[in-house]
């Protein structure tokens, strides 16, 4: 199968390398001309519980070099999504099918807007990464389930057929037939510890000693629930305790999140998909969420004390 990552961060890499060693024709697409060129002369390094190693992948910064897959696989930063998939349309053949994988809600909207609702698949990874530096990635796949599945809930051959090829590659997947409440699961586990890392710049070790931090994930986490549910989600816990738990599982003490890895970075982070989406379906269903609202105002602070400082440091 030939499968085009687009966005290959950290998690796109411990995917790709995923696929890719489990023999499919895997291309990995990124923006960074220096972690593509890096990865094109050295390979990919990939450092997991079994040790570290060079994975041979296709990398490149033009999507045209690609051409046609059967799979585009997406995972660019949330607020990149329509400017990344319009231009890597040369990915999208007559058969192809769009996938994403991001966190949070909503990217399914913007995906089909560029290419056709009939092409996109919904679904969420569990798959963990880090990005290193350049060409080099901390990977936890082992037992981490990606869950994929028609935005209609349908049972098709084409996402079986997906699944399948994923899990036989290393890849766990599994075939939802639940999606949207598969992708709120997802949620609630970013809820619980997204913002909170993000805001204090602790690790899981660190957040997961700390009592009173707990206390705010829960409430978040609730906030969360009971927005899905006002809005009709078949989720698949609903006691904040389970998605606190469920957060930490198998990740090493010293992980961080993705939304504390960006703001180190000086990045902005993907709040608006994640606890935003908690505040938005709060406010069309009645639900308060003063948590969320809370933590994104906080995280939106940040990111504007950062900008404020870039732009200091372009004028010096």
């Amino acid at each position: 199968m030939k499968i085009a990552i687009l966005g290959a961060g950290a998690l796109g890499c411990a995917i790709g390398a995923t696929l890719t060693e489990g023999g499919h024709e895997t291309w990995l697409i990124d923006r960074s001309a220096a972690h593509v060129d890096t990865m094109r002369q050295d390979g990919l390094r990939v450092d997991d519980a079994s040790g570290s190693r060079q994975v041979r992948v296709r990398a490149t910064t033009q999507a045209s070099e690609a051409g046609a897959a059967d799979v585009v696989i997406v995972l660019v930063k949330s607020f990149h999504t329509d400017s990344a998939i319009r231009g890597a349309l040369d990915l999208v053949g007559s058969e192809t099918v769009v996938l994403s994988l991001q966190n949070g809600l909503g990217h399914e909207d913007i995906l089909a807007d560029a290419v056709g609702r009939e092409r996109v698949l919904a679904g969420k990874t569990y798959v963990g990464g880090v990005l290193r530096g350049a060409g080099h990635i901390e990977s936890g796949v082992v037992s981490k389930y990606t869950y994929i599945g028609e935005l209609d809930g349908r049972i098709t051959p084409r996402v079986q057929t997906l699944a399948n090829a994923f899990s036989a590659a290393g890849l766990a997947t599994m075939v939802s037939d639940n999606i949207v409440g598969t992708m709120w699961d997802k949620l609630l586990v970013n809820v619980a510890t997204g913002a909170l890392t993000g805001l204090t710049g602790l690790t899981y070790g660190q957040l997961y000693d700390e009592p009173l931090l707990k206390a705010t994930s829960l409430a978040a986490v609730a906030e969360a629930i009971a927005a899905a549910q006002a809005a009709g989600v078949k989720l698949s816990m609903t006691d904040p305790e389970q998605a606190w738990i469920l957060a930490a599982e198998g990740l090493p003490a010293a992980f961080k999140t993705s939304m504390l890895q960006s703001l180190e970075k000086g990045s902005v982070t993907e709040i608006d998909f994640i606890n935003g989406s908690v505040v938005r379906w709060g406010q069309k269903h009645g639900v308060p969420t003063p948590v969320n609202a809370t933590l994104v105002a906080c995280i939106k602070g940040i990111e504007r004390a950062m900008a404020d400082h870039q732009l200091e440091g372009v004028a010096a």
